[in-house]
């Protein structure tokens, strides 16, 4: 263990900081005292203490060049302290290179935090001299170059650890935590404008099983400290031709986990991350399963989708970016719903378009699903307010009809019109003037987009697709398949 030195004229200064150590069970071997700048020096001389709290004002000048020739001497660790919060005071502190500068009265929990880390920092330089020194030498020449510049700096034997608040203006108090923390190996630490990076040797062979353990211990005392909520990732890889700036790349790349597993985490990744490629947009089938909920405002059922589809995952995660597209498909189904009522509820606008920007930039998926959920709840809520007294858009449920039923070979205009309460001629009038487009054109395009994702998502055959899709005869199907796409199904299917 350590050895501390408190040196203060006042003794009841002294006496209290010295219960207070031993109060809190601090892990020192031996608590020294001295009430004079002379007892100070005697006692940097005779018993060589690893750190050191001492009052600036008990220094008098014809001793002040001494005392700074003692303590750069024997280099303990020296915390200072003084009643004056002077800018004079604070130069006299940064000649020391004191650790820190307590202003009187002392905060008892700031002297326990202190001093409990440069206790377990003591320890373990004492423990390992040789890979500190290893260390600092092995970091030098490590800048913001070798962060970004391609081929700047090898990144051979040479770990990174991430770490971002979710409220990046506070990164300088994460800062300064991180310069006070008692790292068995300081690492290099580069501050971003949203992240802060450490970089670290690798000193032996165990070295990511050390990183790791310091992470979530790292993570746990900045709870201790902070509210604020820390997102933390350690990168290593085996590939040792990787630079420096390829390293940070894929470890910035692996910070999205984040995403999926919120804040207050440590993550370990090795080499790249690989995120899994999804189709971000609905299927016609997921469309028609969204309009059914809907329409049956079946509350259960949708949160079960949702639950299922985003946070019932597990790795490979998909990339974030893909699912945020996705999301965004559903909010256009909600969108297209809201429309169908004639929901023009301002308050109900502001909010759908908070809820798209929650879904851009909230960095938690967990937030953005229940955020979308409340928000899904809240417009059945007002539909089935409205549903008796507002009539509904006749094309919308002309088209919701079509989707569901577009793979029936025989479905006919005379069928659709039937169905909103409308003679053929005037449906398709409406129909023509609102989407501007006919009522075959309207449905053949359906046919086409269907047919289109069974060819590259199956392994159907041409016949078995054109069925599927609602065309009866493979024939006319790769004919009208070719005038609307320019190519031919079979082509299609190839090239996939």
């Amino acid at each position: 263990m350590a050895t501390l030195l408190i040196a203060d004229r006042d003794p009841y200064e002294r006496t209290g900081l010295n219960w207070l150590i031993h109060s809190y069970g601090l892990p020192f071997d031996r608590v020294l005292l001295a009430e004079s700048a002379m007892a100070l020096i005697e006692h940097i001389e005779t018993s060589q203490p690893e750190i050191i709290c001492m009052e600036l004002d008990m220094v008098p000048k014809e001793l002040w060049e001494r005392t700074k020739a003692v303590l750069r001497q024997y280099r303990p660790v020296v915390l200072v302290m003084t009643a004056e919060a002077t800018f004079e005071r604070a130069l006299q502190g940064i000649e020391l290179h004191a650790w820190d500068l307590w202003v009187k009265p002392l905060s008892p929990d700031q002297i326990r935090r202190v001093l409990s880390r440069l206790s377990r920092r003591a320890q373990e330089a004492k423990a390992n001299p040789a890979v500190s020194a290893a260390g600092e030498a092995r970091q030098a020449g490590i800048t913001y170059r070798s962060l970004f510049l391609p081929g700047e700096s090898a990144g051979r034997d040479l770990e990174l650890m991430l770490l971002q608040l979710e409220n990046t203006a506070k990164h300088p108090l994460l800062l300064s935590f991180l310069e006070e923390y008692p790292f068995r190996q300081m690492p290099v630490l580069l501050p971003l404008s949203d992240l802060i990076v450490c970089i670290f040797p690798q000193m032996k062979e165990n070295s990511l099983v050390d990183l790791t353990l310091a992470g979530k211990r790292l993570l746990a005392d900045w709870e201790s400290a902070s509210a604020e909520p820390l997102s933390l990732i350690i990168y290593t890889s085996t590939d040792q031709e990787l630079t420096l700036h390829q390293k940070y790349l894929y470890a910035k790349q692996a910070l999205e986990i984040r995403f999926f597993r919120g804040y207050r985490q440590i993550s370990v990744v090795e080499d790249r991350m690989d995120w899994l490629m999804i189709d971000p947009f609905l299927t016609p089938a997921e469309q028609r399963t969204w309009i059914g909920m809907l329409n049956d405002a079946d509350k259960q059922k949708i949160k079960g989708w949702m639950y299922q589809e985003f946070l019932n995952r597990g790795e490979p995660y998909p990339e974030p970016g893909l699912l945020r597209i996705r999301l965004t498909s559903i909010l256009a189904q909600i969108r297209r719903y809201m429309l169908s009522f004639c929901m023009g509820d301002l308050r109900l606008e502001e909010k759908y378009h908070r809820v798209f920007e929650t879904i851009l930039y909230t960095p938690i998926l967990y937030r953005i699903v229940q955020e979308l959920l409340l928000f899904v709840f809240e417009v059945l809520e007002v539909a089935n307010s409205k549903q008796e007294h507002v009539r509904t858009d006749v094309v919308e449920q002309a088209i919701r009809y079509m989707e569901e039923h577009f793979h029936e070979p025989d479905l006919r205009l005379e069928d659709v019109a039937a169905h909103v309460d409308r003679s053929p001629a005037y449906f398709s009038a409406l129909l023509s003037k609102k989407m501007g487009t006919s009522f075959r054109q309207l449905l053949t395009s359906m046919r086409i987009k269907e047919a289109e994702r069974l060819l590259m998502t199956g392994k159907l055959t041409v016949q078995e697709v054109a069925e599927r899709a609602g065309f009866g005869n493979s024939n006319y199907f790769s004919k009208v398949f070719k005038e609307k796409t320019g190519t031919t199904p079979r082509s299609l299917r190839n090239r996939k």
